[in-house]
Formats: structure tokens, sequence, C-alpha cells
């Protein structure tokens, strides 16, 4: 049965930020202290139009690059929000509402900015709230990340600006810039974190990496509101009856997708992957972990594994003889007798559902559309190579050389010949999943060694 991803688990703090200017910083009680790089070299382009931030007093403020993740001033970002941002030092809350009264800062650009080491403190004791709500911020690993405070100066993730702005960030490594907008930028560069951690955008790599052809140029994605409008709609739910957790782009088996991931008040967990292009429901999790629990184990009649798998395929919209069954196992979870019941569809649509052996409700199912044609035998005569396979992935991480290759080897999944490569280069880990017949980059992922 595959694995559910439990939000509440995987809450863990990080470190990452974007800024705001405030006039006085009480001590916290808990304040964790380290060192960051000032970056006047780091263009920050929002929707085409090249930013510079000032702090009221009209000096220039830079980005700060802090455990390999870009923050900017939240002061600013409220301008580039047409929001209000308000300080409140007894209870270390800033306020982002709407609509903007205040105008925006204007300074004197520094003549000749310079890179420097500075201290910055980690803030988990100032609350952030944007129109009322009161916002968490997660970086692309599930971490919580807080705000870092700076020369009297907030600064939150370029991650979280994208967010709070519902626009994807994009990082181009050879240029410097980081991009904030509603579509990916020309290059087709679309990442899951914005910082100095990959190549320039439309890095050529090898030849083999014939995976991003048709998703380059003008291609146009959804904003991440779009995608968390297309995941609430499937579920049948409203903004206002779910507590998002995130919606953050990704790269999936050779095409952008958005990771959504919500849960109700009364903990029902919800898990999105949507088409970033085409807004299409591509998988779904459903966690119905809300149930009252049993002071002993149930002596309550149980259902056969039969009426199980009617019950799976009833939900699920199905017939028998539309499904091939891998399994309908008895087995106990969580003080309950339950049954897991999986089935695959002739275009190799997977369910999976874990029904209640004693009523026969469905307590959570999980939906893969992974429907790609497999093949009958393992194709002969067209397999890349482990060396190419390396190369393609070094072609994606600039300034990367073989010597930084930490495991390379070929696998197998779902009948399809794939290599696992894993690079570590200049404080990042990045893995690649690279289809071992066409060289297309299935998947990949970036975080820091640090994380």
């Amino acid at each position: 049965m595959k694995q559910h991803r439990t939000i509440f688990r995987r809450l863990a703090p990080a470190a990452l930020a974007v800024t705001l200017l405030m006039t006085s910083a009480t001590p916290a009680l808990a304040v964790t202290y380290g060192n960051a790089q000032v970056m006047p070299n780091r263009t920050i382009v929002v929707d085409g139009v090249a930013r510079t931030f000032y702090a009221i007093n009209g000096q220039e403020v830079h980005p700060i690059s802090y455990g390999g993740t870009t923050y900017l001033p939240v002061r600013s970002i409220g301008e580039l929000m047409n929001k209000n941002v308000d300080w409140n030092n007894d209870t270390k809350t800033i306020t982002l509402t709407s609509p903007r009264t205040a105008g925006a800062a204007t300074g004197t650009p520094d003549v000749n900015p310079q890179e420097s080491t500075v201290s910055v403190s980690l803030r988990d004791d100032f609350t952030i709230i944007v129109d009322g709500v009161t916002q968490q911020f997660y970086d692309a690993g599930g971490n919580r990340v807080y705000p870092l405070l700076h020369n009297g100066v907030t600064y939150l993730p370029i991650r979280a600006v994208g967010e709070l702005m519902g626009k994807v960030v994009s990082w181009d490594n050879n240029t410097q810039t980081v991009t904030i907008s509603g579509n990916v930028d020309s290059s087709g560069n679309l990442v899951t974190d914005a910082d100095s951690f990959g190549p320039g955008s439309g890095s050529t790599g090898s030849t083999g990496n014939t995976g991003n052809t048709g998703n380059t140029g003008s291609t146009s994605y959804i904003s991440a509101e779009t995608a968390k409008a297309k995941a609430l709609a499937h579920a049948g739910l409203s903004a206002s009856q779910v507590t998002f957790v995130r919606a953050y782009p990704d790269w999936d088996d050779g095409r952008y997708v958005y990771d959504v991931e919500f849960y109700t008040s009364d903990y029902k967990e919800y898990d999105y992957e949507i088409d970033a292009n085409t807004g299409a429901v591509l998988s779904f999790d459903y966690d119905a972990d809300h149930y009252t629990r049993p002071s002993q184990p149930s002596t309550g009649t149980t259902i056969s594994a039969e009426t199980a798998k009617s019950k799976a395929l009833a939900h699920a919209g199905l017939s028998a003889s539309q499904v091939t069954f891998v399994r309908a196992t008895l087995d106990w979870d969580d003080g309950r007798s339950v049954y897991d019941v999986e089935f695959y569809t002739s275009d190799y649509k997977e369910y999976d559902y874990e029904i209640d052996a004693n009523t026969g409700a469905v307590l959570s199912f999980d939906y893969d559309a992974d429907h790609y044609t497999r093949p009958t035998q393992p194709s002969t005569g067209t397999d890349i190579g482990l060396e190419k396979a390396k190369s393609i992935a070094l072609g994606q991480v600039s300034g990367a050389s073989s010597s930084h290759i930490r495991q390379a080897k070929r696998d197998y999944d779902d009948g399809r010949l794939e290599y696992d490569v894993k690079i570590v280069y200049n404080n990042y880990e990045y893995e690649f999943e690279i289809d071992g017949t066409s060289g297309t980059i299935l998947s990949r992922d970036v975080e820091s060694i640090w994380d």
C-alpha cells in the first residue's frame, strides 16, 4: 500500500525568508542567531520589471542569502502587493492589509554596493498576518520556516513571497536573477525554491536531456492560487473550510506540476498533484484520521473482503470488470480492523483504499493517474547507459563535475528503465530520475545539505 504523506509529522523547524522595516525589536525569549550574506548583485524581477527596494529612511535594502535561500524585505513586498504593513511591538506581529494607503519608499541607490556577511536572527516569535489570516511558511521539503531580522528589517523567504502573491518564483544562476511572475520565464525554468542552487535557465546540459522540449518558449502555467482552486473544487470544499499547508511547483515525470496540501477543521487531510499547464488533477490522496478511536478493539461484525472491494469500487465509480485487483487484505490500524484494497484500470490508473472492516466506510484513498503505456518487456538496444545519464544530470548543475557525483545506479520502475543520479555540490544535494531510453529527466529534487 502506498505510504500516505501525513501533513503533521513533517512540520519541523527550518530557516528561510522576504523583508519588513521595523523601528524597534524587543528581544525574544527564543532567538537563534547566524550569519547571512547581503547580495546586492542579485536582481529581483517582478512581472517583468526589475525592482529596487528602499527602507523608509531612504536607504537601499538588498536581498539577503541565508541557508541557501534568498530573502526579501516584508515592507517592500507590501508595496508590491498593494498592502499596508504594520508592526506591533507588544505582540511581535506583522500585519499586511488592503488597500495600501502609504506611499512607496524612495531613496538613492548604493553607488558601489558590496557583498558582505552580516549577523541575523531567526524569529520564530514573529507572527505574520495577511488580510486577517495568520500565515505559516514551509520550504520545499515541508519544513516550517520563520522570518529573519537584520538591522531593524524583517525578511521572509522568496518562496513565501511567491505563495503570498500567488505567483511562480524562478532562479537564473547565470544572471543571478530571481523572477516572480504568474508564468514561467521564457526559458521554461520552473523551480521549487528560488535560490542559487541550480544551473542557469535554458541550460542545454547534454543532448540527452530532451525532457524539457515543449516546456520552453511562451508556455503559460497556472498560478499557485489556481492550482489550489482546482484541488478545492475536486474535493468539494471552499477556501474558508480548509487550512493550506503548501501549494508549490515541482517537476515530476517530465512535466511541471503543483503539489497542493490542505486539511479541514476535523483534520481530514487532502494531498493533490495538479498539472501546472492544464490544471488537471493528476493524483490525490485523502486521509480521514478524524474518527473517535475505541477504548478497546471493536467486537462488531467484520465485512468480507469482497464487500470491502465493492465499497472501494463504488467510491471510485468503477465496476469489477473494469479493474484488476492487486490486494484486499485485512489489517489492524490505529485500534481498528481495516481492509487495504488496491486495484488499477486497463490504462494503469491506480487506486488505493483503506476500508473500515466493521462499517464499510472509506477511511482513506489514493488515486494516481500515471497512465503511461507500460512496455511488455524492458526495452532493448536503446539504453542510454550510465555514463550518459551522469552527463545529463551534470548538465543540470552548473559547475559540478563527475567528482561531485555521489550515486548513480540503473533501476526499473513500473517496467520502465531509469537511472537515479545524486550530486552534491556547493552545499546542495541534487537527485535526478532519468528515463533510461530517451534521456528525459523524469524528476528532480534539490535541497540544502544543512536541511
